[in-house]
């Protein structure tokens, strides 16, 4: 492609050399260049790609898409001046793959929980309807049946557009993309062409990243004020900040809601540890999923099925047969029947939901006595420090046993963020709390300390399959220490 048609119908400052620059490949990452590539100069937090137009150059970069013209313009390169290099990059990468998001229809979820379950759900959903789908979530990319692994919530806007050129190429016709607060912040969905959004919650997290809560609210509406008057904007008016999300928005506005009139209504009538059972739109059904917070996720599927053209009775039949995503609120039960739950609850709002969740479960199990709740539970390094005591207090007021332990500490000192966590601690809770800094060993010692019918909640990693320390990524998986801690007990 040559570079005036890469740039078609997108805001230039200024160029040097010639626009019939052929281009063959898009980057922003200089050790990717070779020739003919179009060198994308991005200032970061930690580098500003400008300091390596000239590495780019060196390697065979044929084009330079930047904020500021280097010192010294290389002839026979072209160049191309912007105001905002992510932002132009985004638009620009979808001329580049011929607009790929326009010919499907993608559907973008955002929120602080909840993202990664719905956009699951979603894309299991339409394939049991009989579509071919791409999901871009936390967990995994997944072009219909190959499975692609995730390194962001949201991947760069390049990656995406190859991405769903591939799906296009396997015959996908709707795609599902978690969309973060980071990516909307960092232009990673620029130039894309979105069906629908949804809103699921938004609570305190990634604070490290945007200073105050309000610039976190301004970010995860951004992406709704990016919707085009052709697409829907779904939200939960259910939380406080559901229909401020729709406030700028040129989408159609559509509500879902458990608890006052919405576009889309659901009630819970029963949950417990097998499902979930509920009425949709005046339709009772029963769900594999439990807790009311994956009520909220399931209504929030219906409503965009329907949106996009389903009929509501074979949504609901489909749905009723879907099981949830992994590790979320995934259950691993012991000979002896100690119940394990492991979840990706990774913020103070979703390990409350989960544990609220339990003890609603527990409370009416037909027990001879109340089955204890022992929390494992942790928080990850080089994040938001502001929710460590915070979620320390939650699992200790949900819990009979807690036990605060590493999660991903990244970069940080393990001791250091349990300590943390530890500030969180009142004294009369003092007496339940353990702090072991292995994790293995914490599954392990929660195991030990519980009897029959007891529910382990291992919390904040979830699908997670590593623990991430001192930058380096060790084999570490919740759900399979967690299995052979039952079978040392059932041994002894």
């Amino acid at each position: 492609m040559q570079l005036k048609d890469l740039f078609y119908k997108i805001p230039l400052l200024a160029t040097s050399g010639s626009m019939n620059t052929d281009v063959t490949s898009l980057t922003m990452d200089s050790r990717k260049v070779g020739p003919g590539s179009l060198f994308i100069a991005v200032r970061g937090t930690l580098t500003d790609g400008h300091s390596y137009i000239e590495t780019a150059i060196r390697q065979g970069a044929s084009a330079i898409l930047c904020e500021d013209f280097p010192t010294d313009i290389n002839p026979n390169v072209g160049y191309v001046r912007v105001q905002d290099s992510a932002r132009t990059m985004g638009f620009a990468a979808a001329n580049f793959y011929d607009q790929p998001s326009r010919k499907v229809k993608l559907v973008g979820v955002t929120g602080t929980n909840g993202k990664t379950s719905v956009a699951t759900l979603l894309f299991r959903l339409f394939r049991s309807l009989g579509y071919r789908c791409g999901l871009l979530s936390t967990v995994q990319n997944q072009i219909d049946d190959e499975v692609i692994p995730a390194t962001h919530t949201t991947p760069d806007v390049i990656t995406t557009n190859q991405l769903l050129t591939r799906m296009l190429a396997h015959g996908c016709t709707h795609v599902f993309m978690e969309v973060s607060s980071h990516a909307v912040v960092q232009e990673r969905i620029a130039g894309l062409t979105f069906a629908g959004g949804i809103f699921t919650n938004i609570t305190h997290d990634h604070l490290d990243f945007h200073g105050t809560f309000d610039n976190y609210i301004r970010a995860k509406k951004g992406f709704f004020d990016q919707l085009p008057a052709s697409a829907f904007a779904l939200t939960n008016v259910d939380d406080k900040r559901g229909l401020v999300m729709l406030q700028n928005t040129a989408a159609r506005k559509e509500t879902y809601s458990l608890q006052t009139l919405a576009t889309f209504k659901g009630k819970v009538i029963a949950d417990s540890l097998f499902g979930l059972n509920m009425f949709i739109d005046d339709r009772e059904v029963w769900f594999k999923l439990i807790g009311r917070f994956n009520a909220y996720n399931l209504l929030s599927v219906y409503g965009t099925a329907v949106l996009l053209g389903e009929d509501p009775t074979e949504v609901l039949t489909s749905l009723s047969g879907i099981t949830p995503p992994s590790g979320r609120f995934e259950q691993v039960v012991s000979d002896d029947q100690i119940v394990g739950i492991v979840d990706y609850a990774h913020t103070p709002d979703a390990l409350l939901n989960v544990l609220e969740t339990i003890n609603e479960l527990r409370a009416t199990d037909e027990q001879d006595y109340l089955p204890q709740v022992i929390t494992v539970v942790g928080c990850g390094g080089n994040r938001d420090a502001a929710k460590r005591p915070i979620m320390a207090d939650i699992a200790c007021r949900l819990s009979n046993r807690v036990i605060l332990t590493s999660d991903n500490p990244r970069n940080e000192d393990p001791m250091a963020i349990l300590e943390q966590m530890q500030a969180g601690v009142s004294p009369v809770d003092v007496k339940k709390t353990i702090t072991i800094e292995d994790r293995h060993e914490a599954i392990r010692r929660a195991v030990s300390l519980s009897r029959p019918h007891d529910i382990i909640l291992i919390a904040g990693k979830g699908h997670e399959t590593y623990q991430e320390i001192k930058g380096v990524k060790y084999d570490f998986d919740d759900r399979v220490v967690l299995r052979e801690a039952f079978t040392e007990r059932r041994n002894q």
